[in-house]
């Protein structure tokens, strides 16, 4: 059974700094590629970071020289490191072990959605005020 565990959600105020962390228990078939995803209420599920298993990263513009996507394969977790945070940061926030059907698919495409199934986690909420 696969589980992925978000923490390091909270709330903090515009500026300031975050690092969420998820765990990956279980053998996750398939899944070469990991990724963070963002969603509100009423809003639809956006990409924000993705790695792939040689360290390739990729972030979508409202991240990119803020955040930092990580991994440390050897306890198997994922990271997301968030700085200089702004209201439009809030949202909550899942971790995904992402798997595509065509070998060779770029792990940064997930960020569109173009990914054929997932592992999700339960999701750590961020939210961003004064």
């Amino acid at each position: 059974q696969v589980r992925l565990v978000e923490s390091g959600g909270g709330s903090v105020q515009p500026g300031g700094s975050l690092t969420l962390s998820c765990v990956v228990l279980g053998t996750t078939h398939g899944s070469y590629c990991r990724g963070w995803f963002k969603e509100n209420p009423g809003q639809r599920h956006e990409g924000v970071a993705s790695i792939d298993r040689d360290g390739t990263t990729d972030y979508v513009d409202s991240v990119k020289g803020r955040f930092t996507i990580s991994q440390d394969n050897a306890q198997n977790t994922l990271y997301l490191q968030m700085t200089n945070v702004n209201p439009e940061d809030t949202g909550m926030y899942y971790c995904a072990a992402l798997v595509f059907n065509q070998p060779g698919q770029k792990c940064g495409s997930a960020l569109s959605g173009n990914y054929d199934s997932a592992y999700w986690g339960r999701g750590t909420q961020v939210t961003v005020s004064s």
